[in-house]
């Protein structure tokens, strides 16, 4: 063997085919410049909704709110006037009696009607302190048996001032149909010396405060009276009367 051993070298076959292994890593790309990319896998994207807009009140909803609240301050001032008014003037109703009931005519005409007069005199008292009364025109006094109404009369238009009392004469005259029937009934119930009647008052008033007038409102009234005769040109005795008075806006 020789000193200078000899080296084998594997012989490169410039004919043999390029070999096939890749270059470039699967799933990427290359750049202009050779230079591999890396794609990144796909994602999913989740569509993500924006929030809905504040709601804004619409105008007639601030109109709704805007008028109950008025309708409220208003009920308020209302009701403090009138408890401040109630507390300075303290209302009373007026107060009525019967001092007299007189038949002047009470007949059967011959078209078979009721015809009725009666006289009636009243005492109106007004106990209010600072509250004057005005009995308008349209005043209306009536009397009744059982639901006949045997005869009407108007009260007169006048002022009653503070602490007042008036006396009132008001004649009633009236018509009724059935007058026979009416006449027999009365006729009996005359027997047992106790006729039941019924006066109605109807009066329509403004109320002065000082030295404001208010609106009108009426008087509405009902005396239940048990008389002992119903006998013409006679003053009748009243046995018994039941005076209910109130007041309508």
């Amino acid at each position: 063997m020789t000193d200078h051993q000899q080296r084998i070298h594997p012989v490169v076959d410039v004919e043999a085919p390029a070999p096939t292994t890749p270059l470039v890593p699967h799933g990427s790309a290359t750049s202009e410049k050779g230079s591999p990319i890396q794609q990144r896998p796909p994602q999913r994207t989740i569509p993500v909704r924006p929030p809905p807009p504040p709601r804004k009140r619409s105008c007639c909803c601030k109109c709704i709110c805007w008028t109950v609240s008025l309708i409220v301050v208003l009920l308020i001032i209302l009701g403090s006037t009138i408890g401040i008014l109630y507390l300075v003037f303290r209302p009373q109703l007026p107060k009525y009696s019967i001092d007299s009931l007189r038949i002047s005519d009470l007949r059967l005409n011959f078209d078979m009607t009721l015809y009725a007069k009666f006289d009636v005199k009243i005492t109106a008292n007004n106990p209010n302190k600072k509250i004057g009364i005005y009995y308008e025109k349209g005043g209306r006094l009536s009397v009744w048996y059982t639901n006949s109404k045997l005869c009407e009369g108007s009260l007169p238009k006048f002022y009653q001032g503070h602490q007042n009392i008036t006396k009132l004469e008001v004649v009633l005259t009236g018509q009724t149909q059935s007058g026979s029937t009416l006449m027999s009934a009365l006729q009996e119930q005359q027997q047992t010396g106790q006729i039941p009647l019924d006066l109605k008052v109807h009066a329509p008033v403004a109320v002065k405060l000082g030295k404001l007038k208010m609106r009108k409102v009426k008087i509405l009234g009902e005396c239940k009276l048990v008389v002992d005769s119903l006998s013409a040109n006679n003053i009748i005795s009243i046995e018994a009367s039941n005076c209910k008075f109130r007041l309508k806006l």
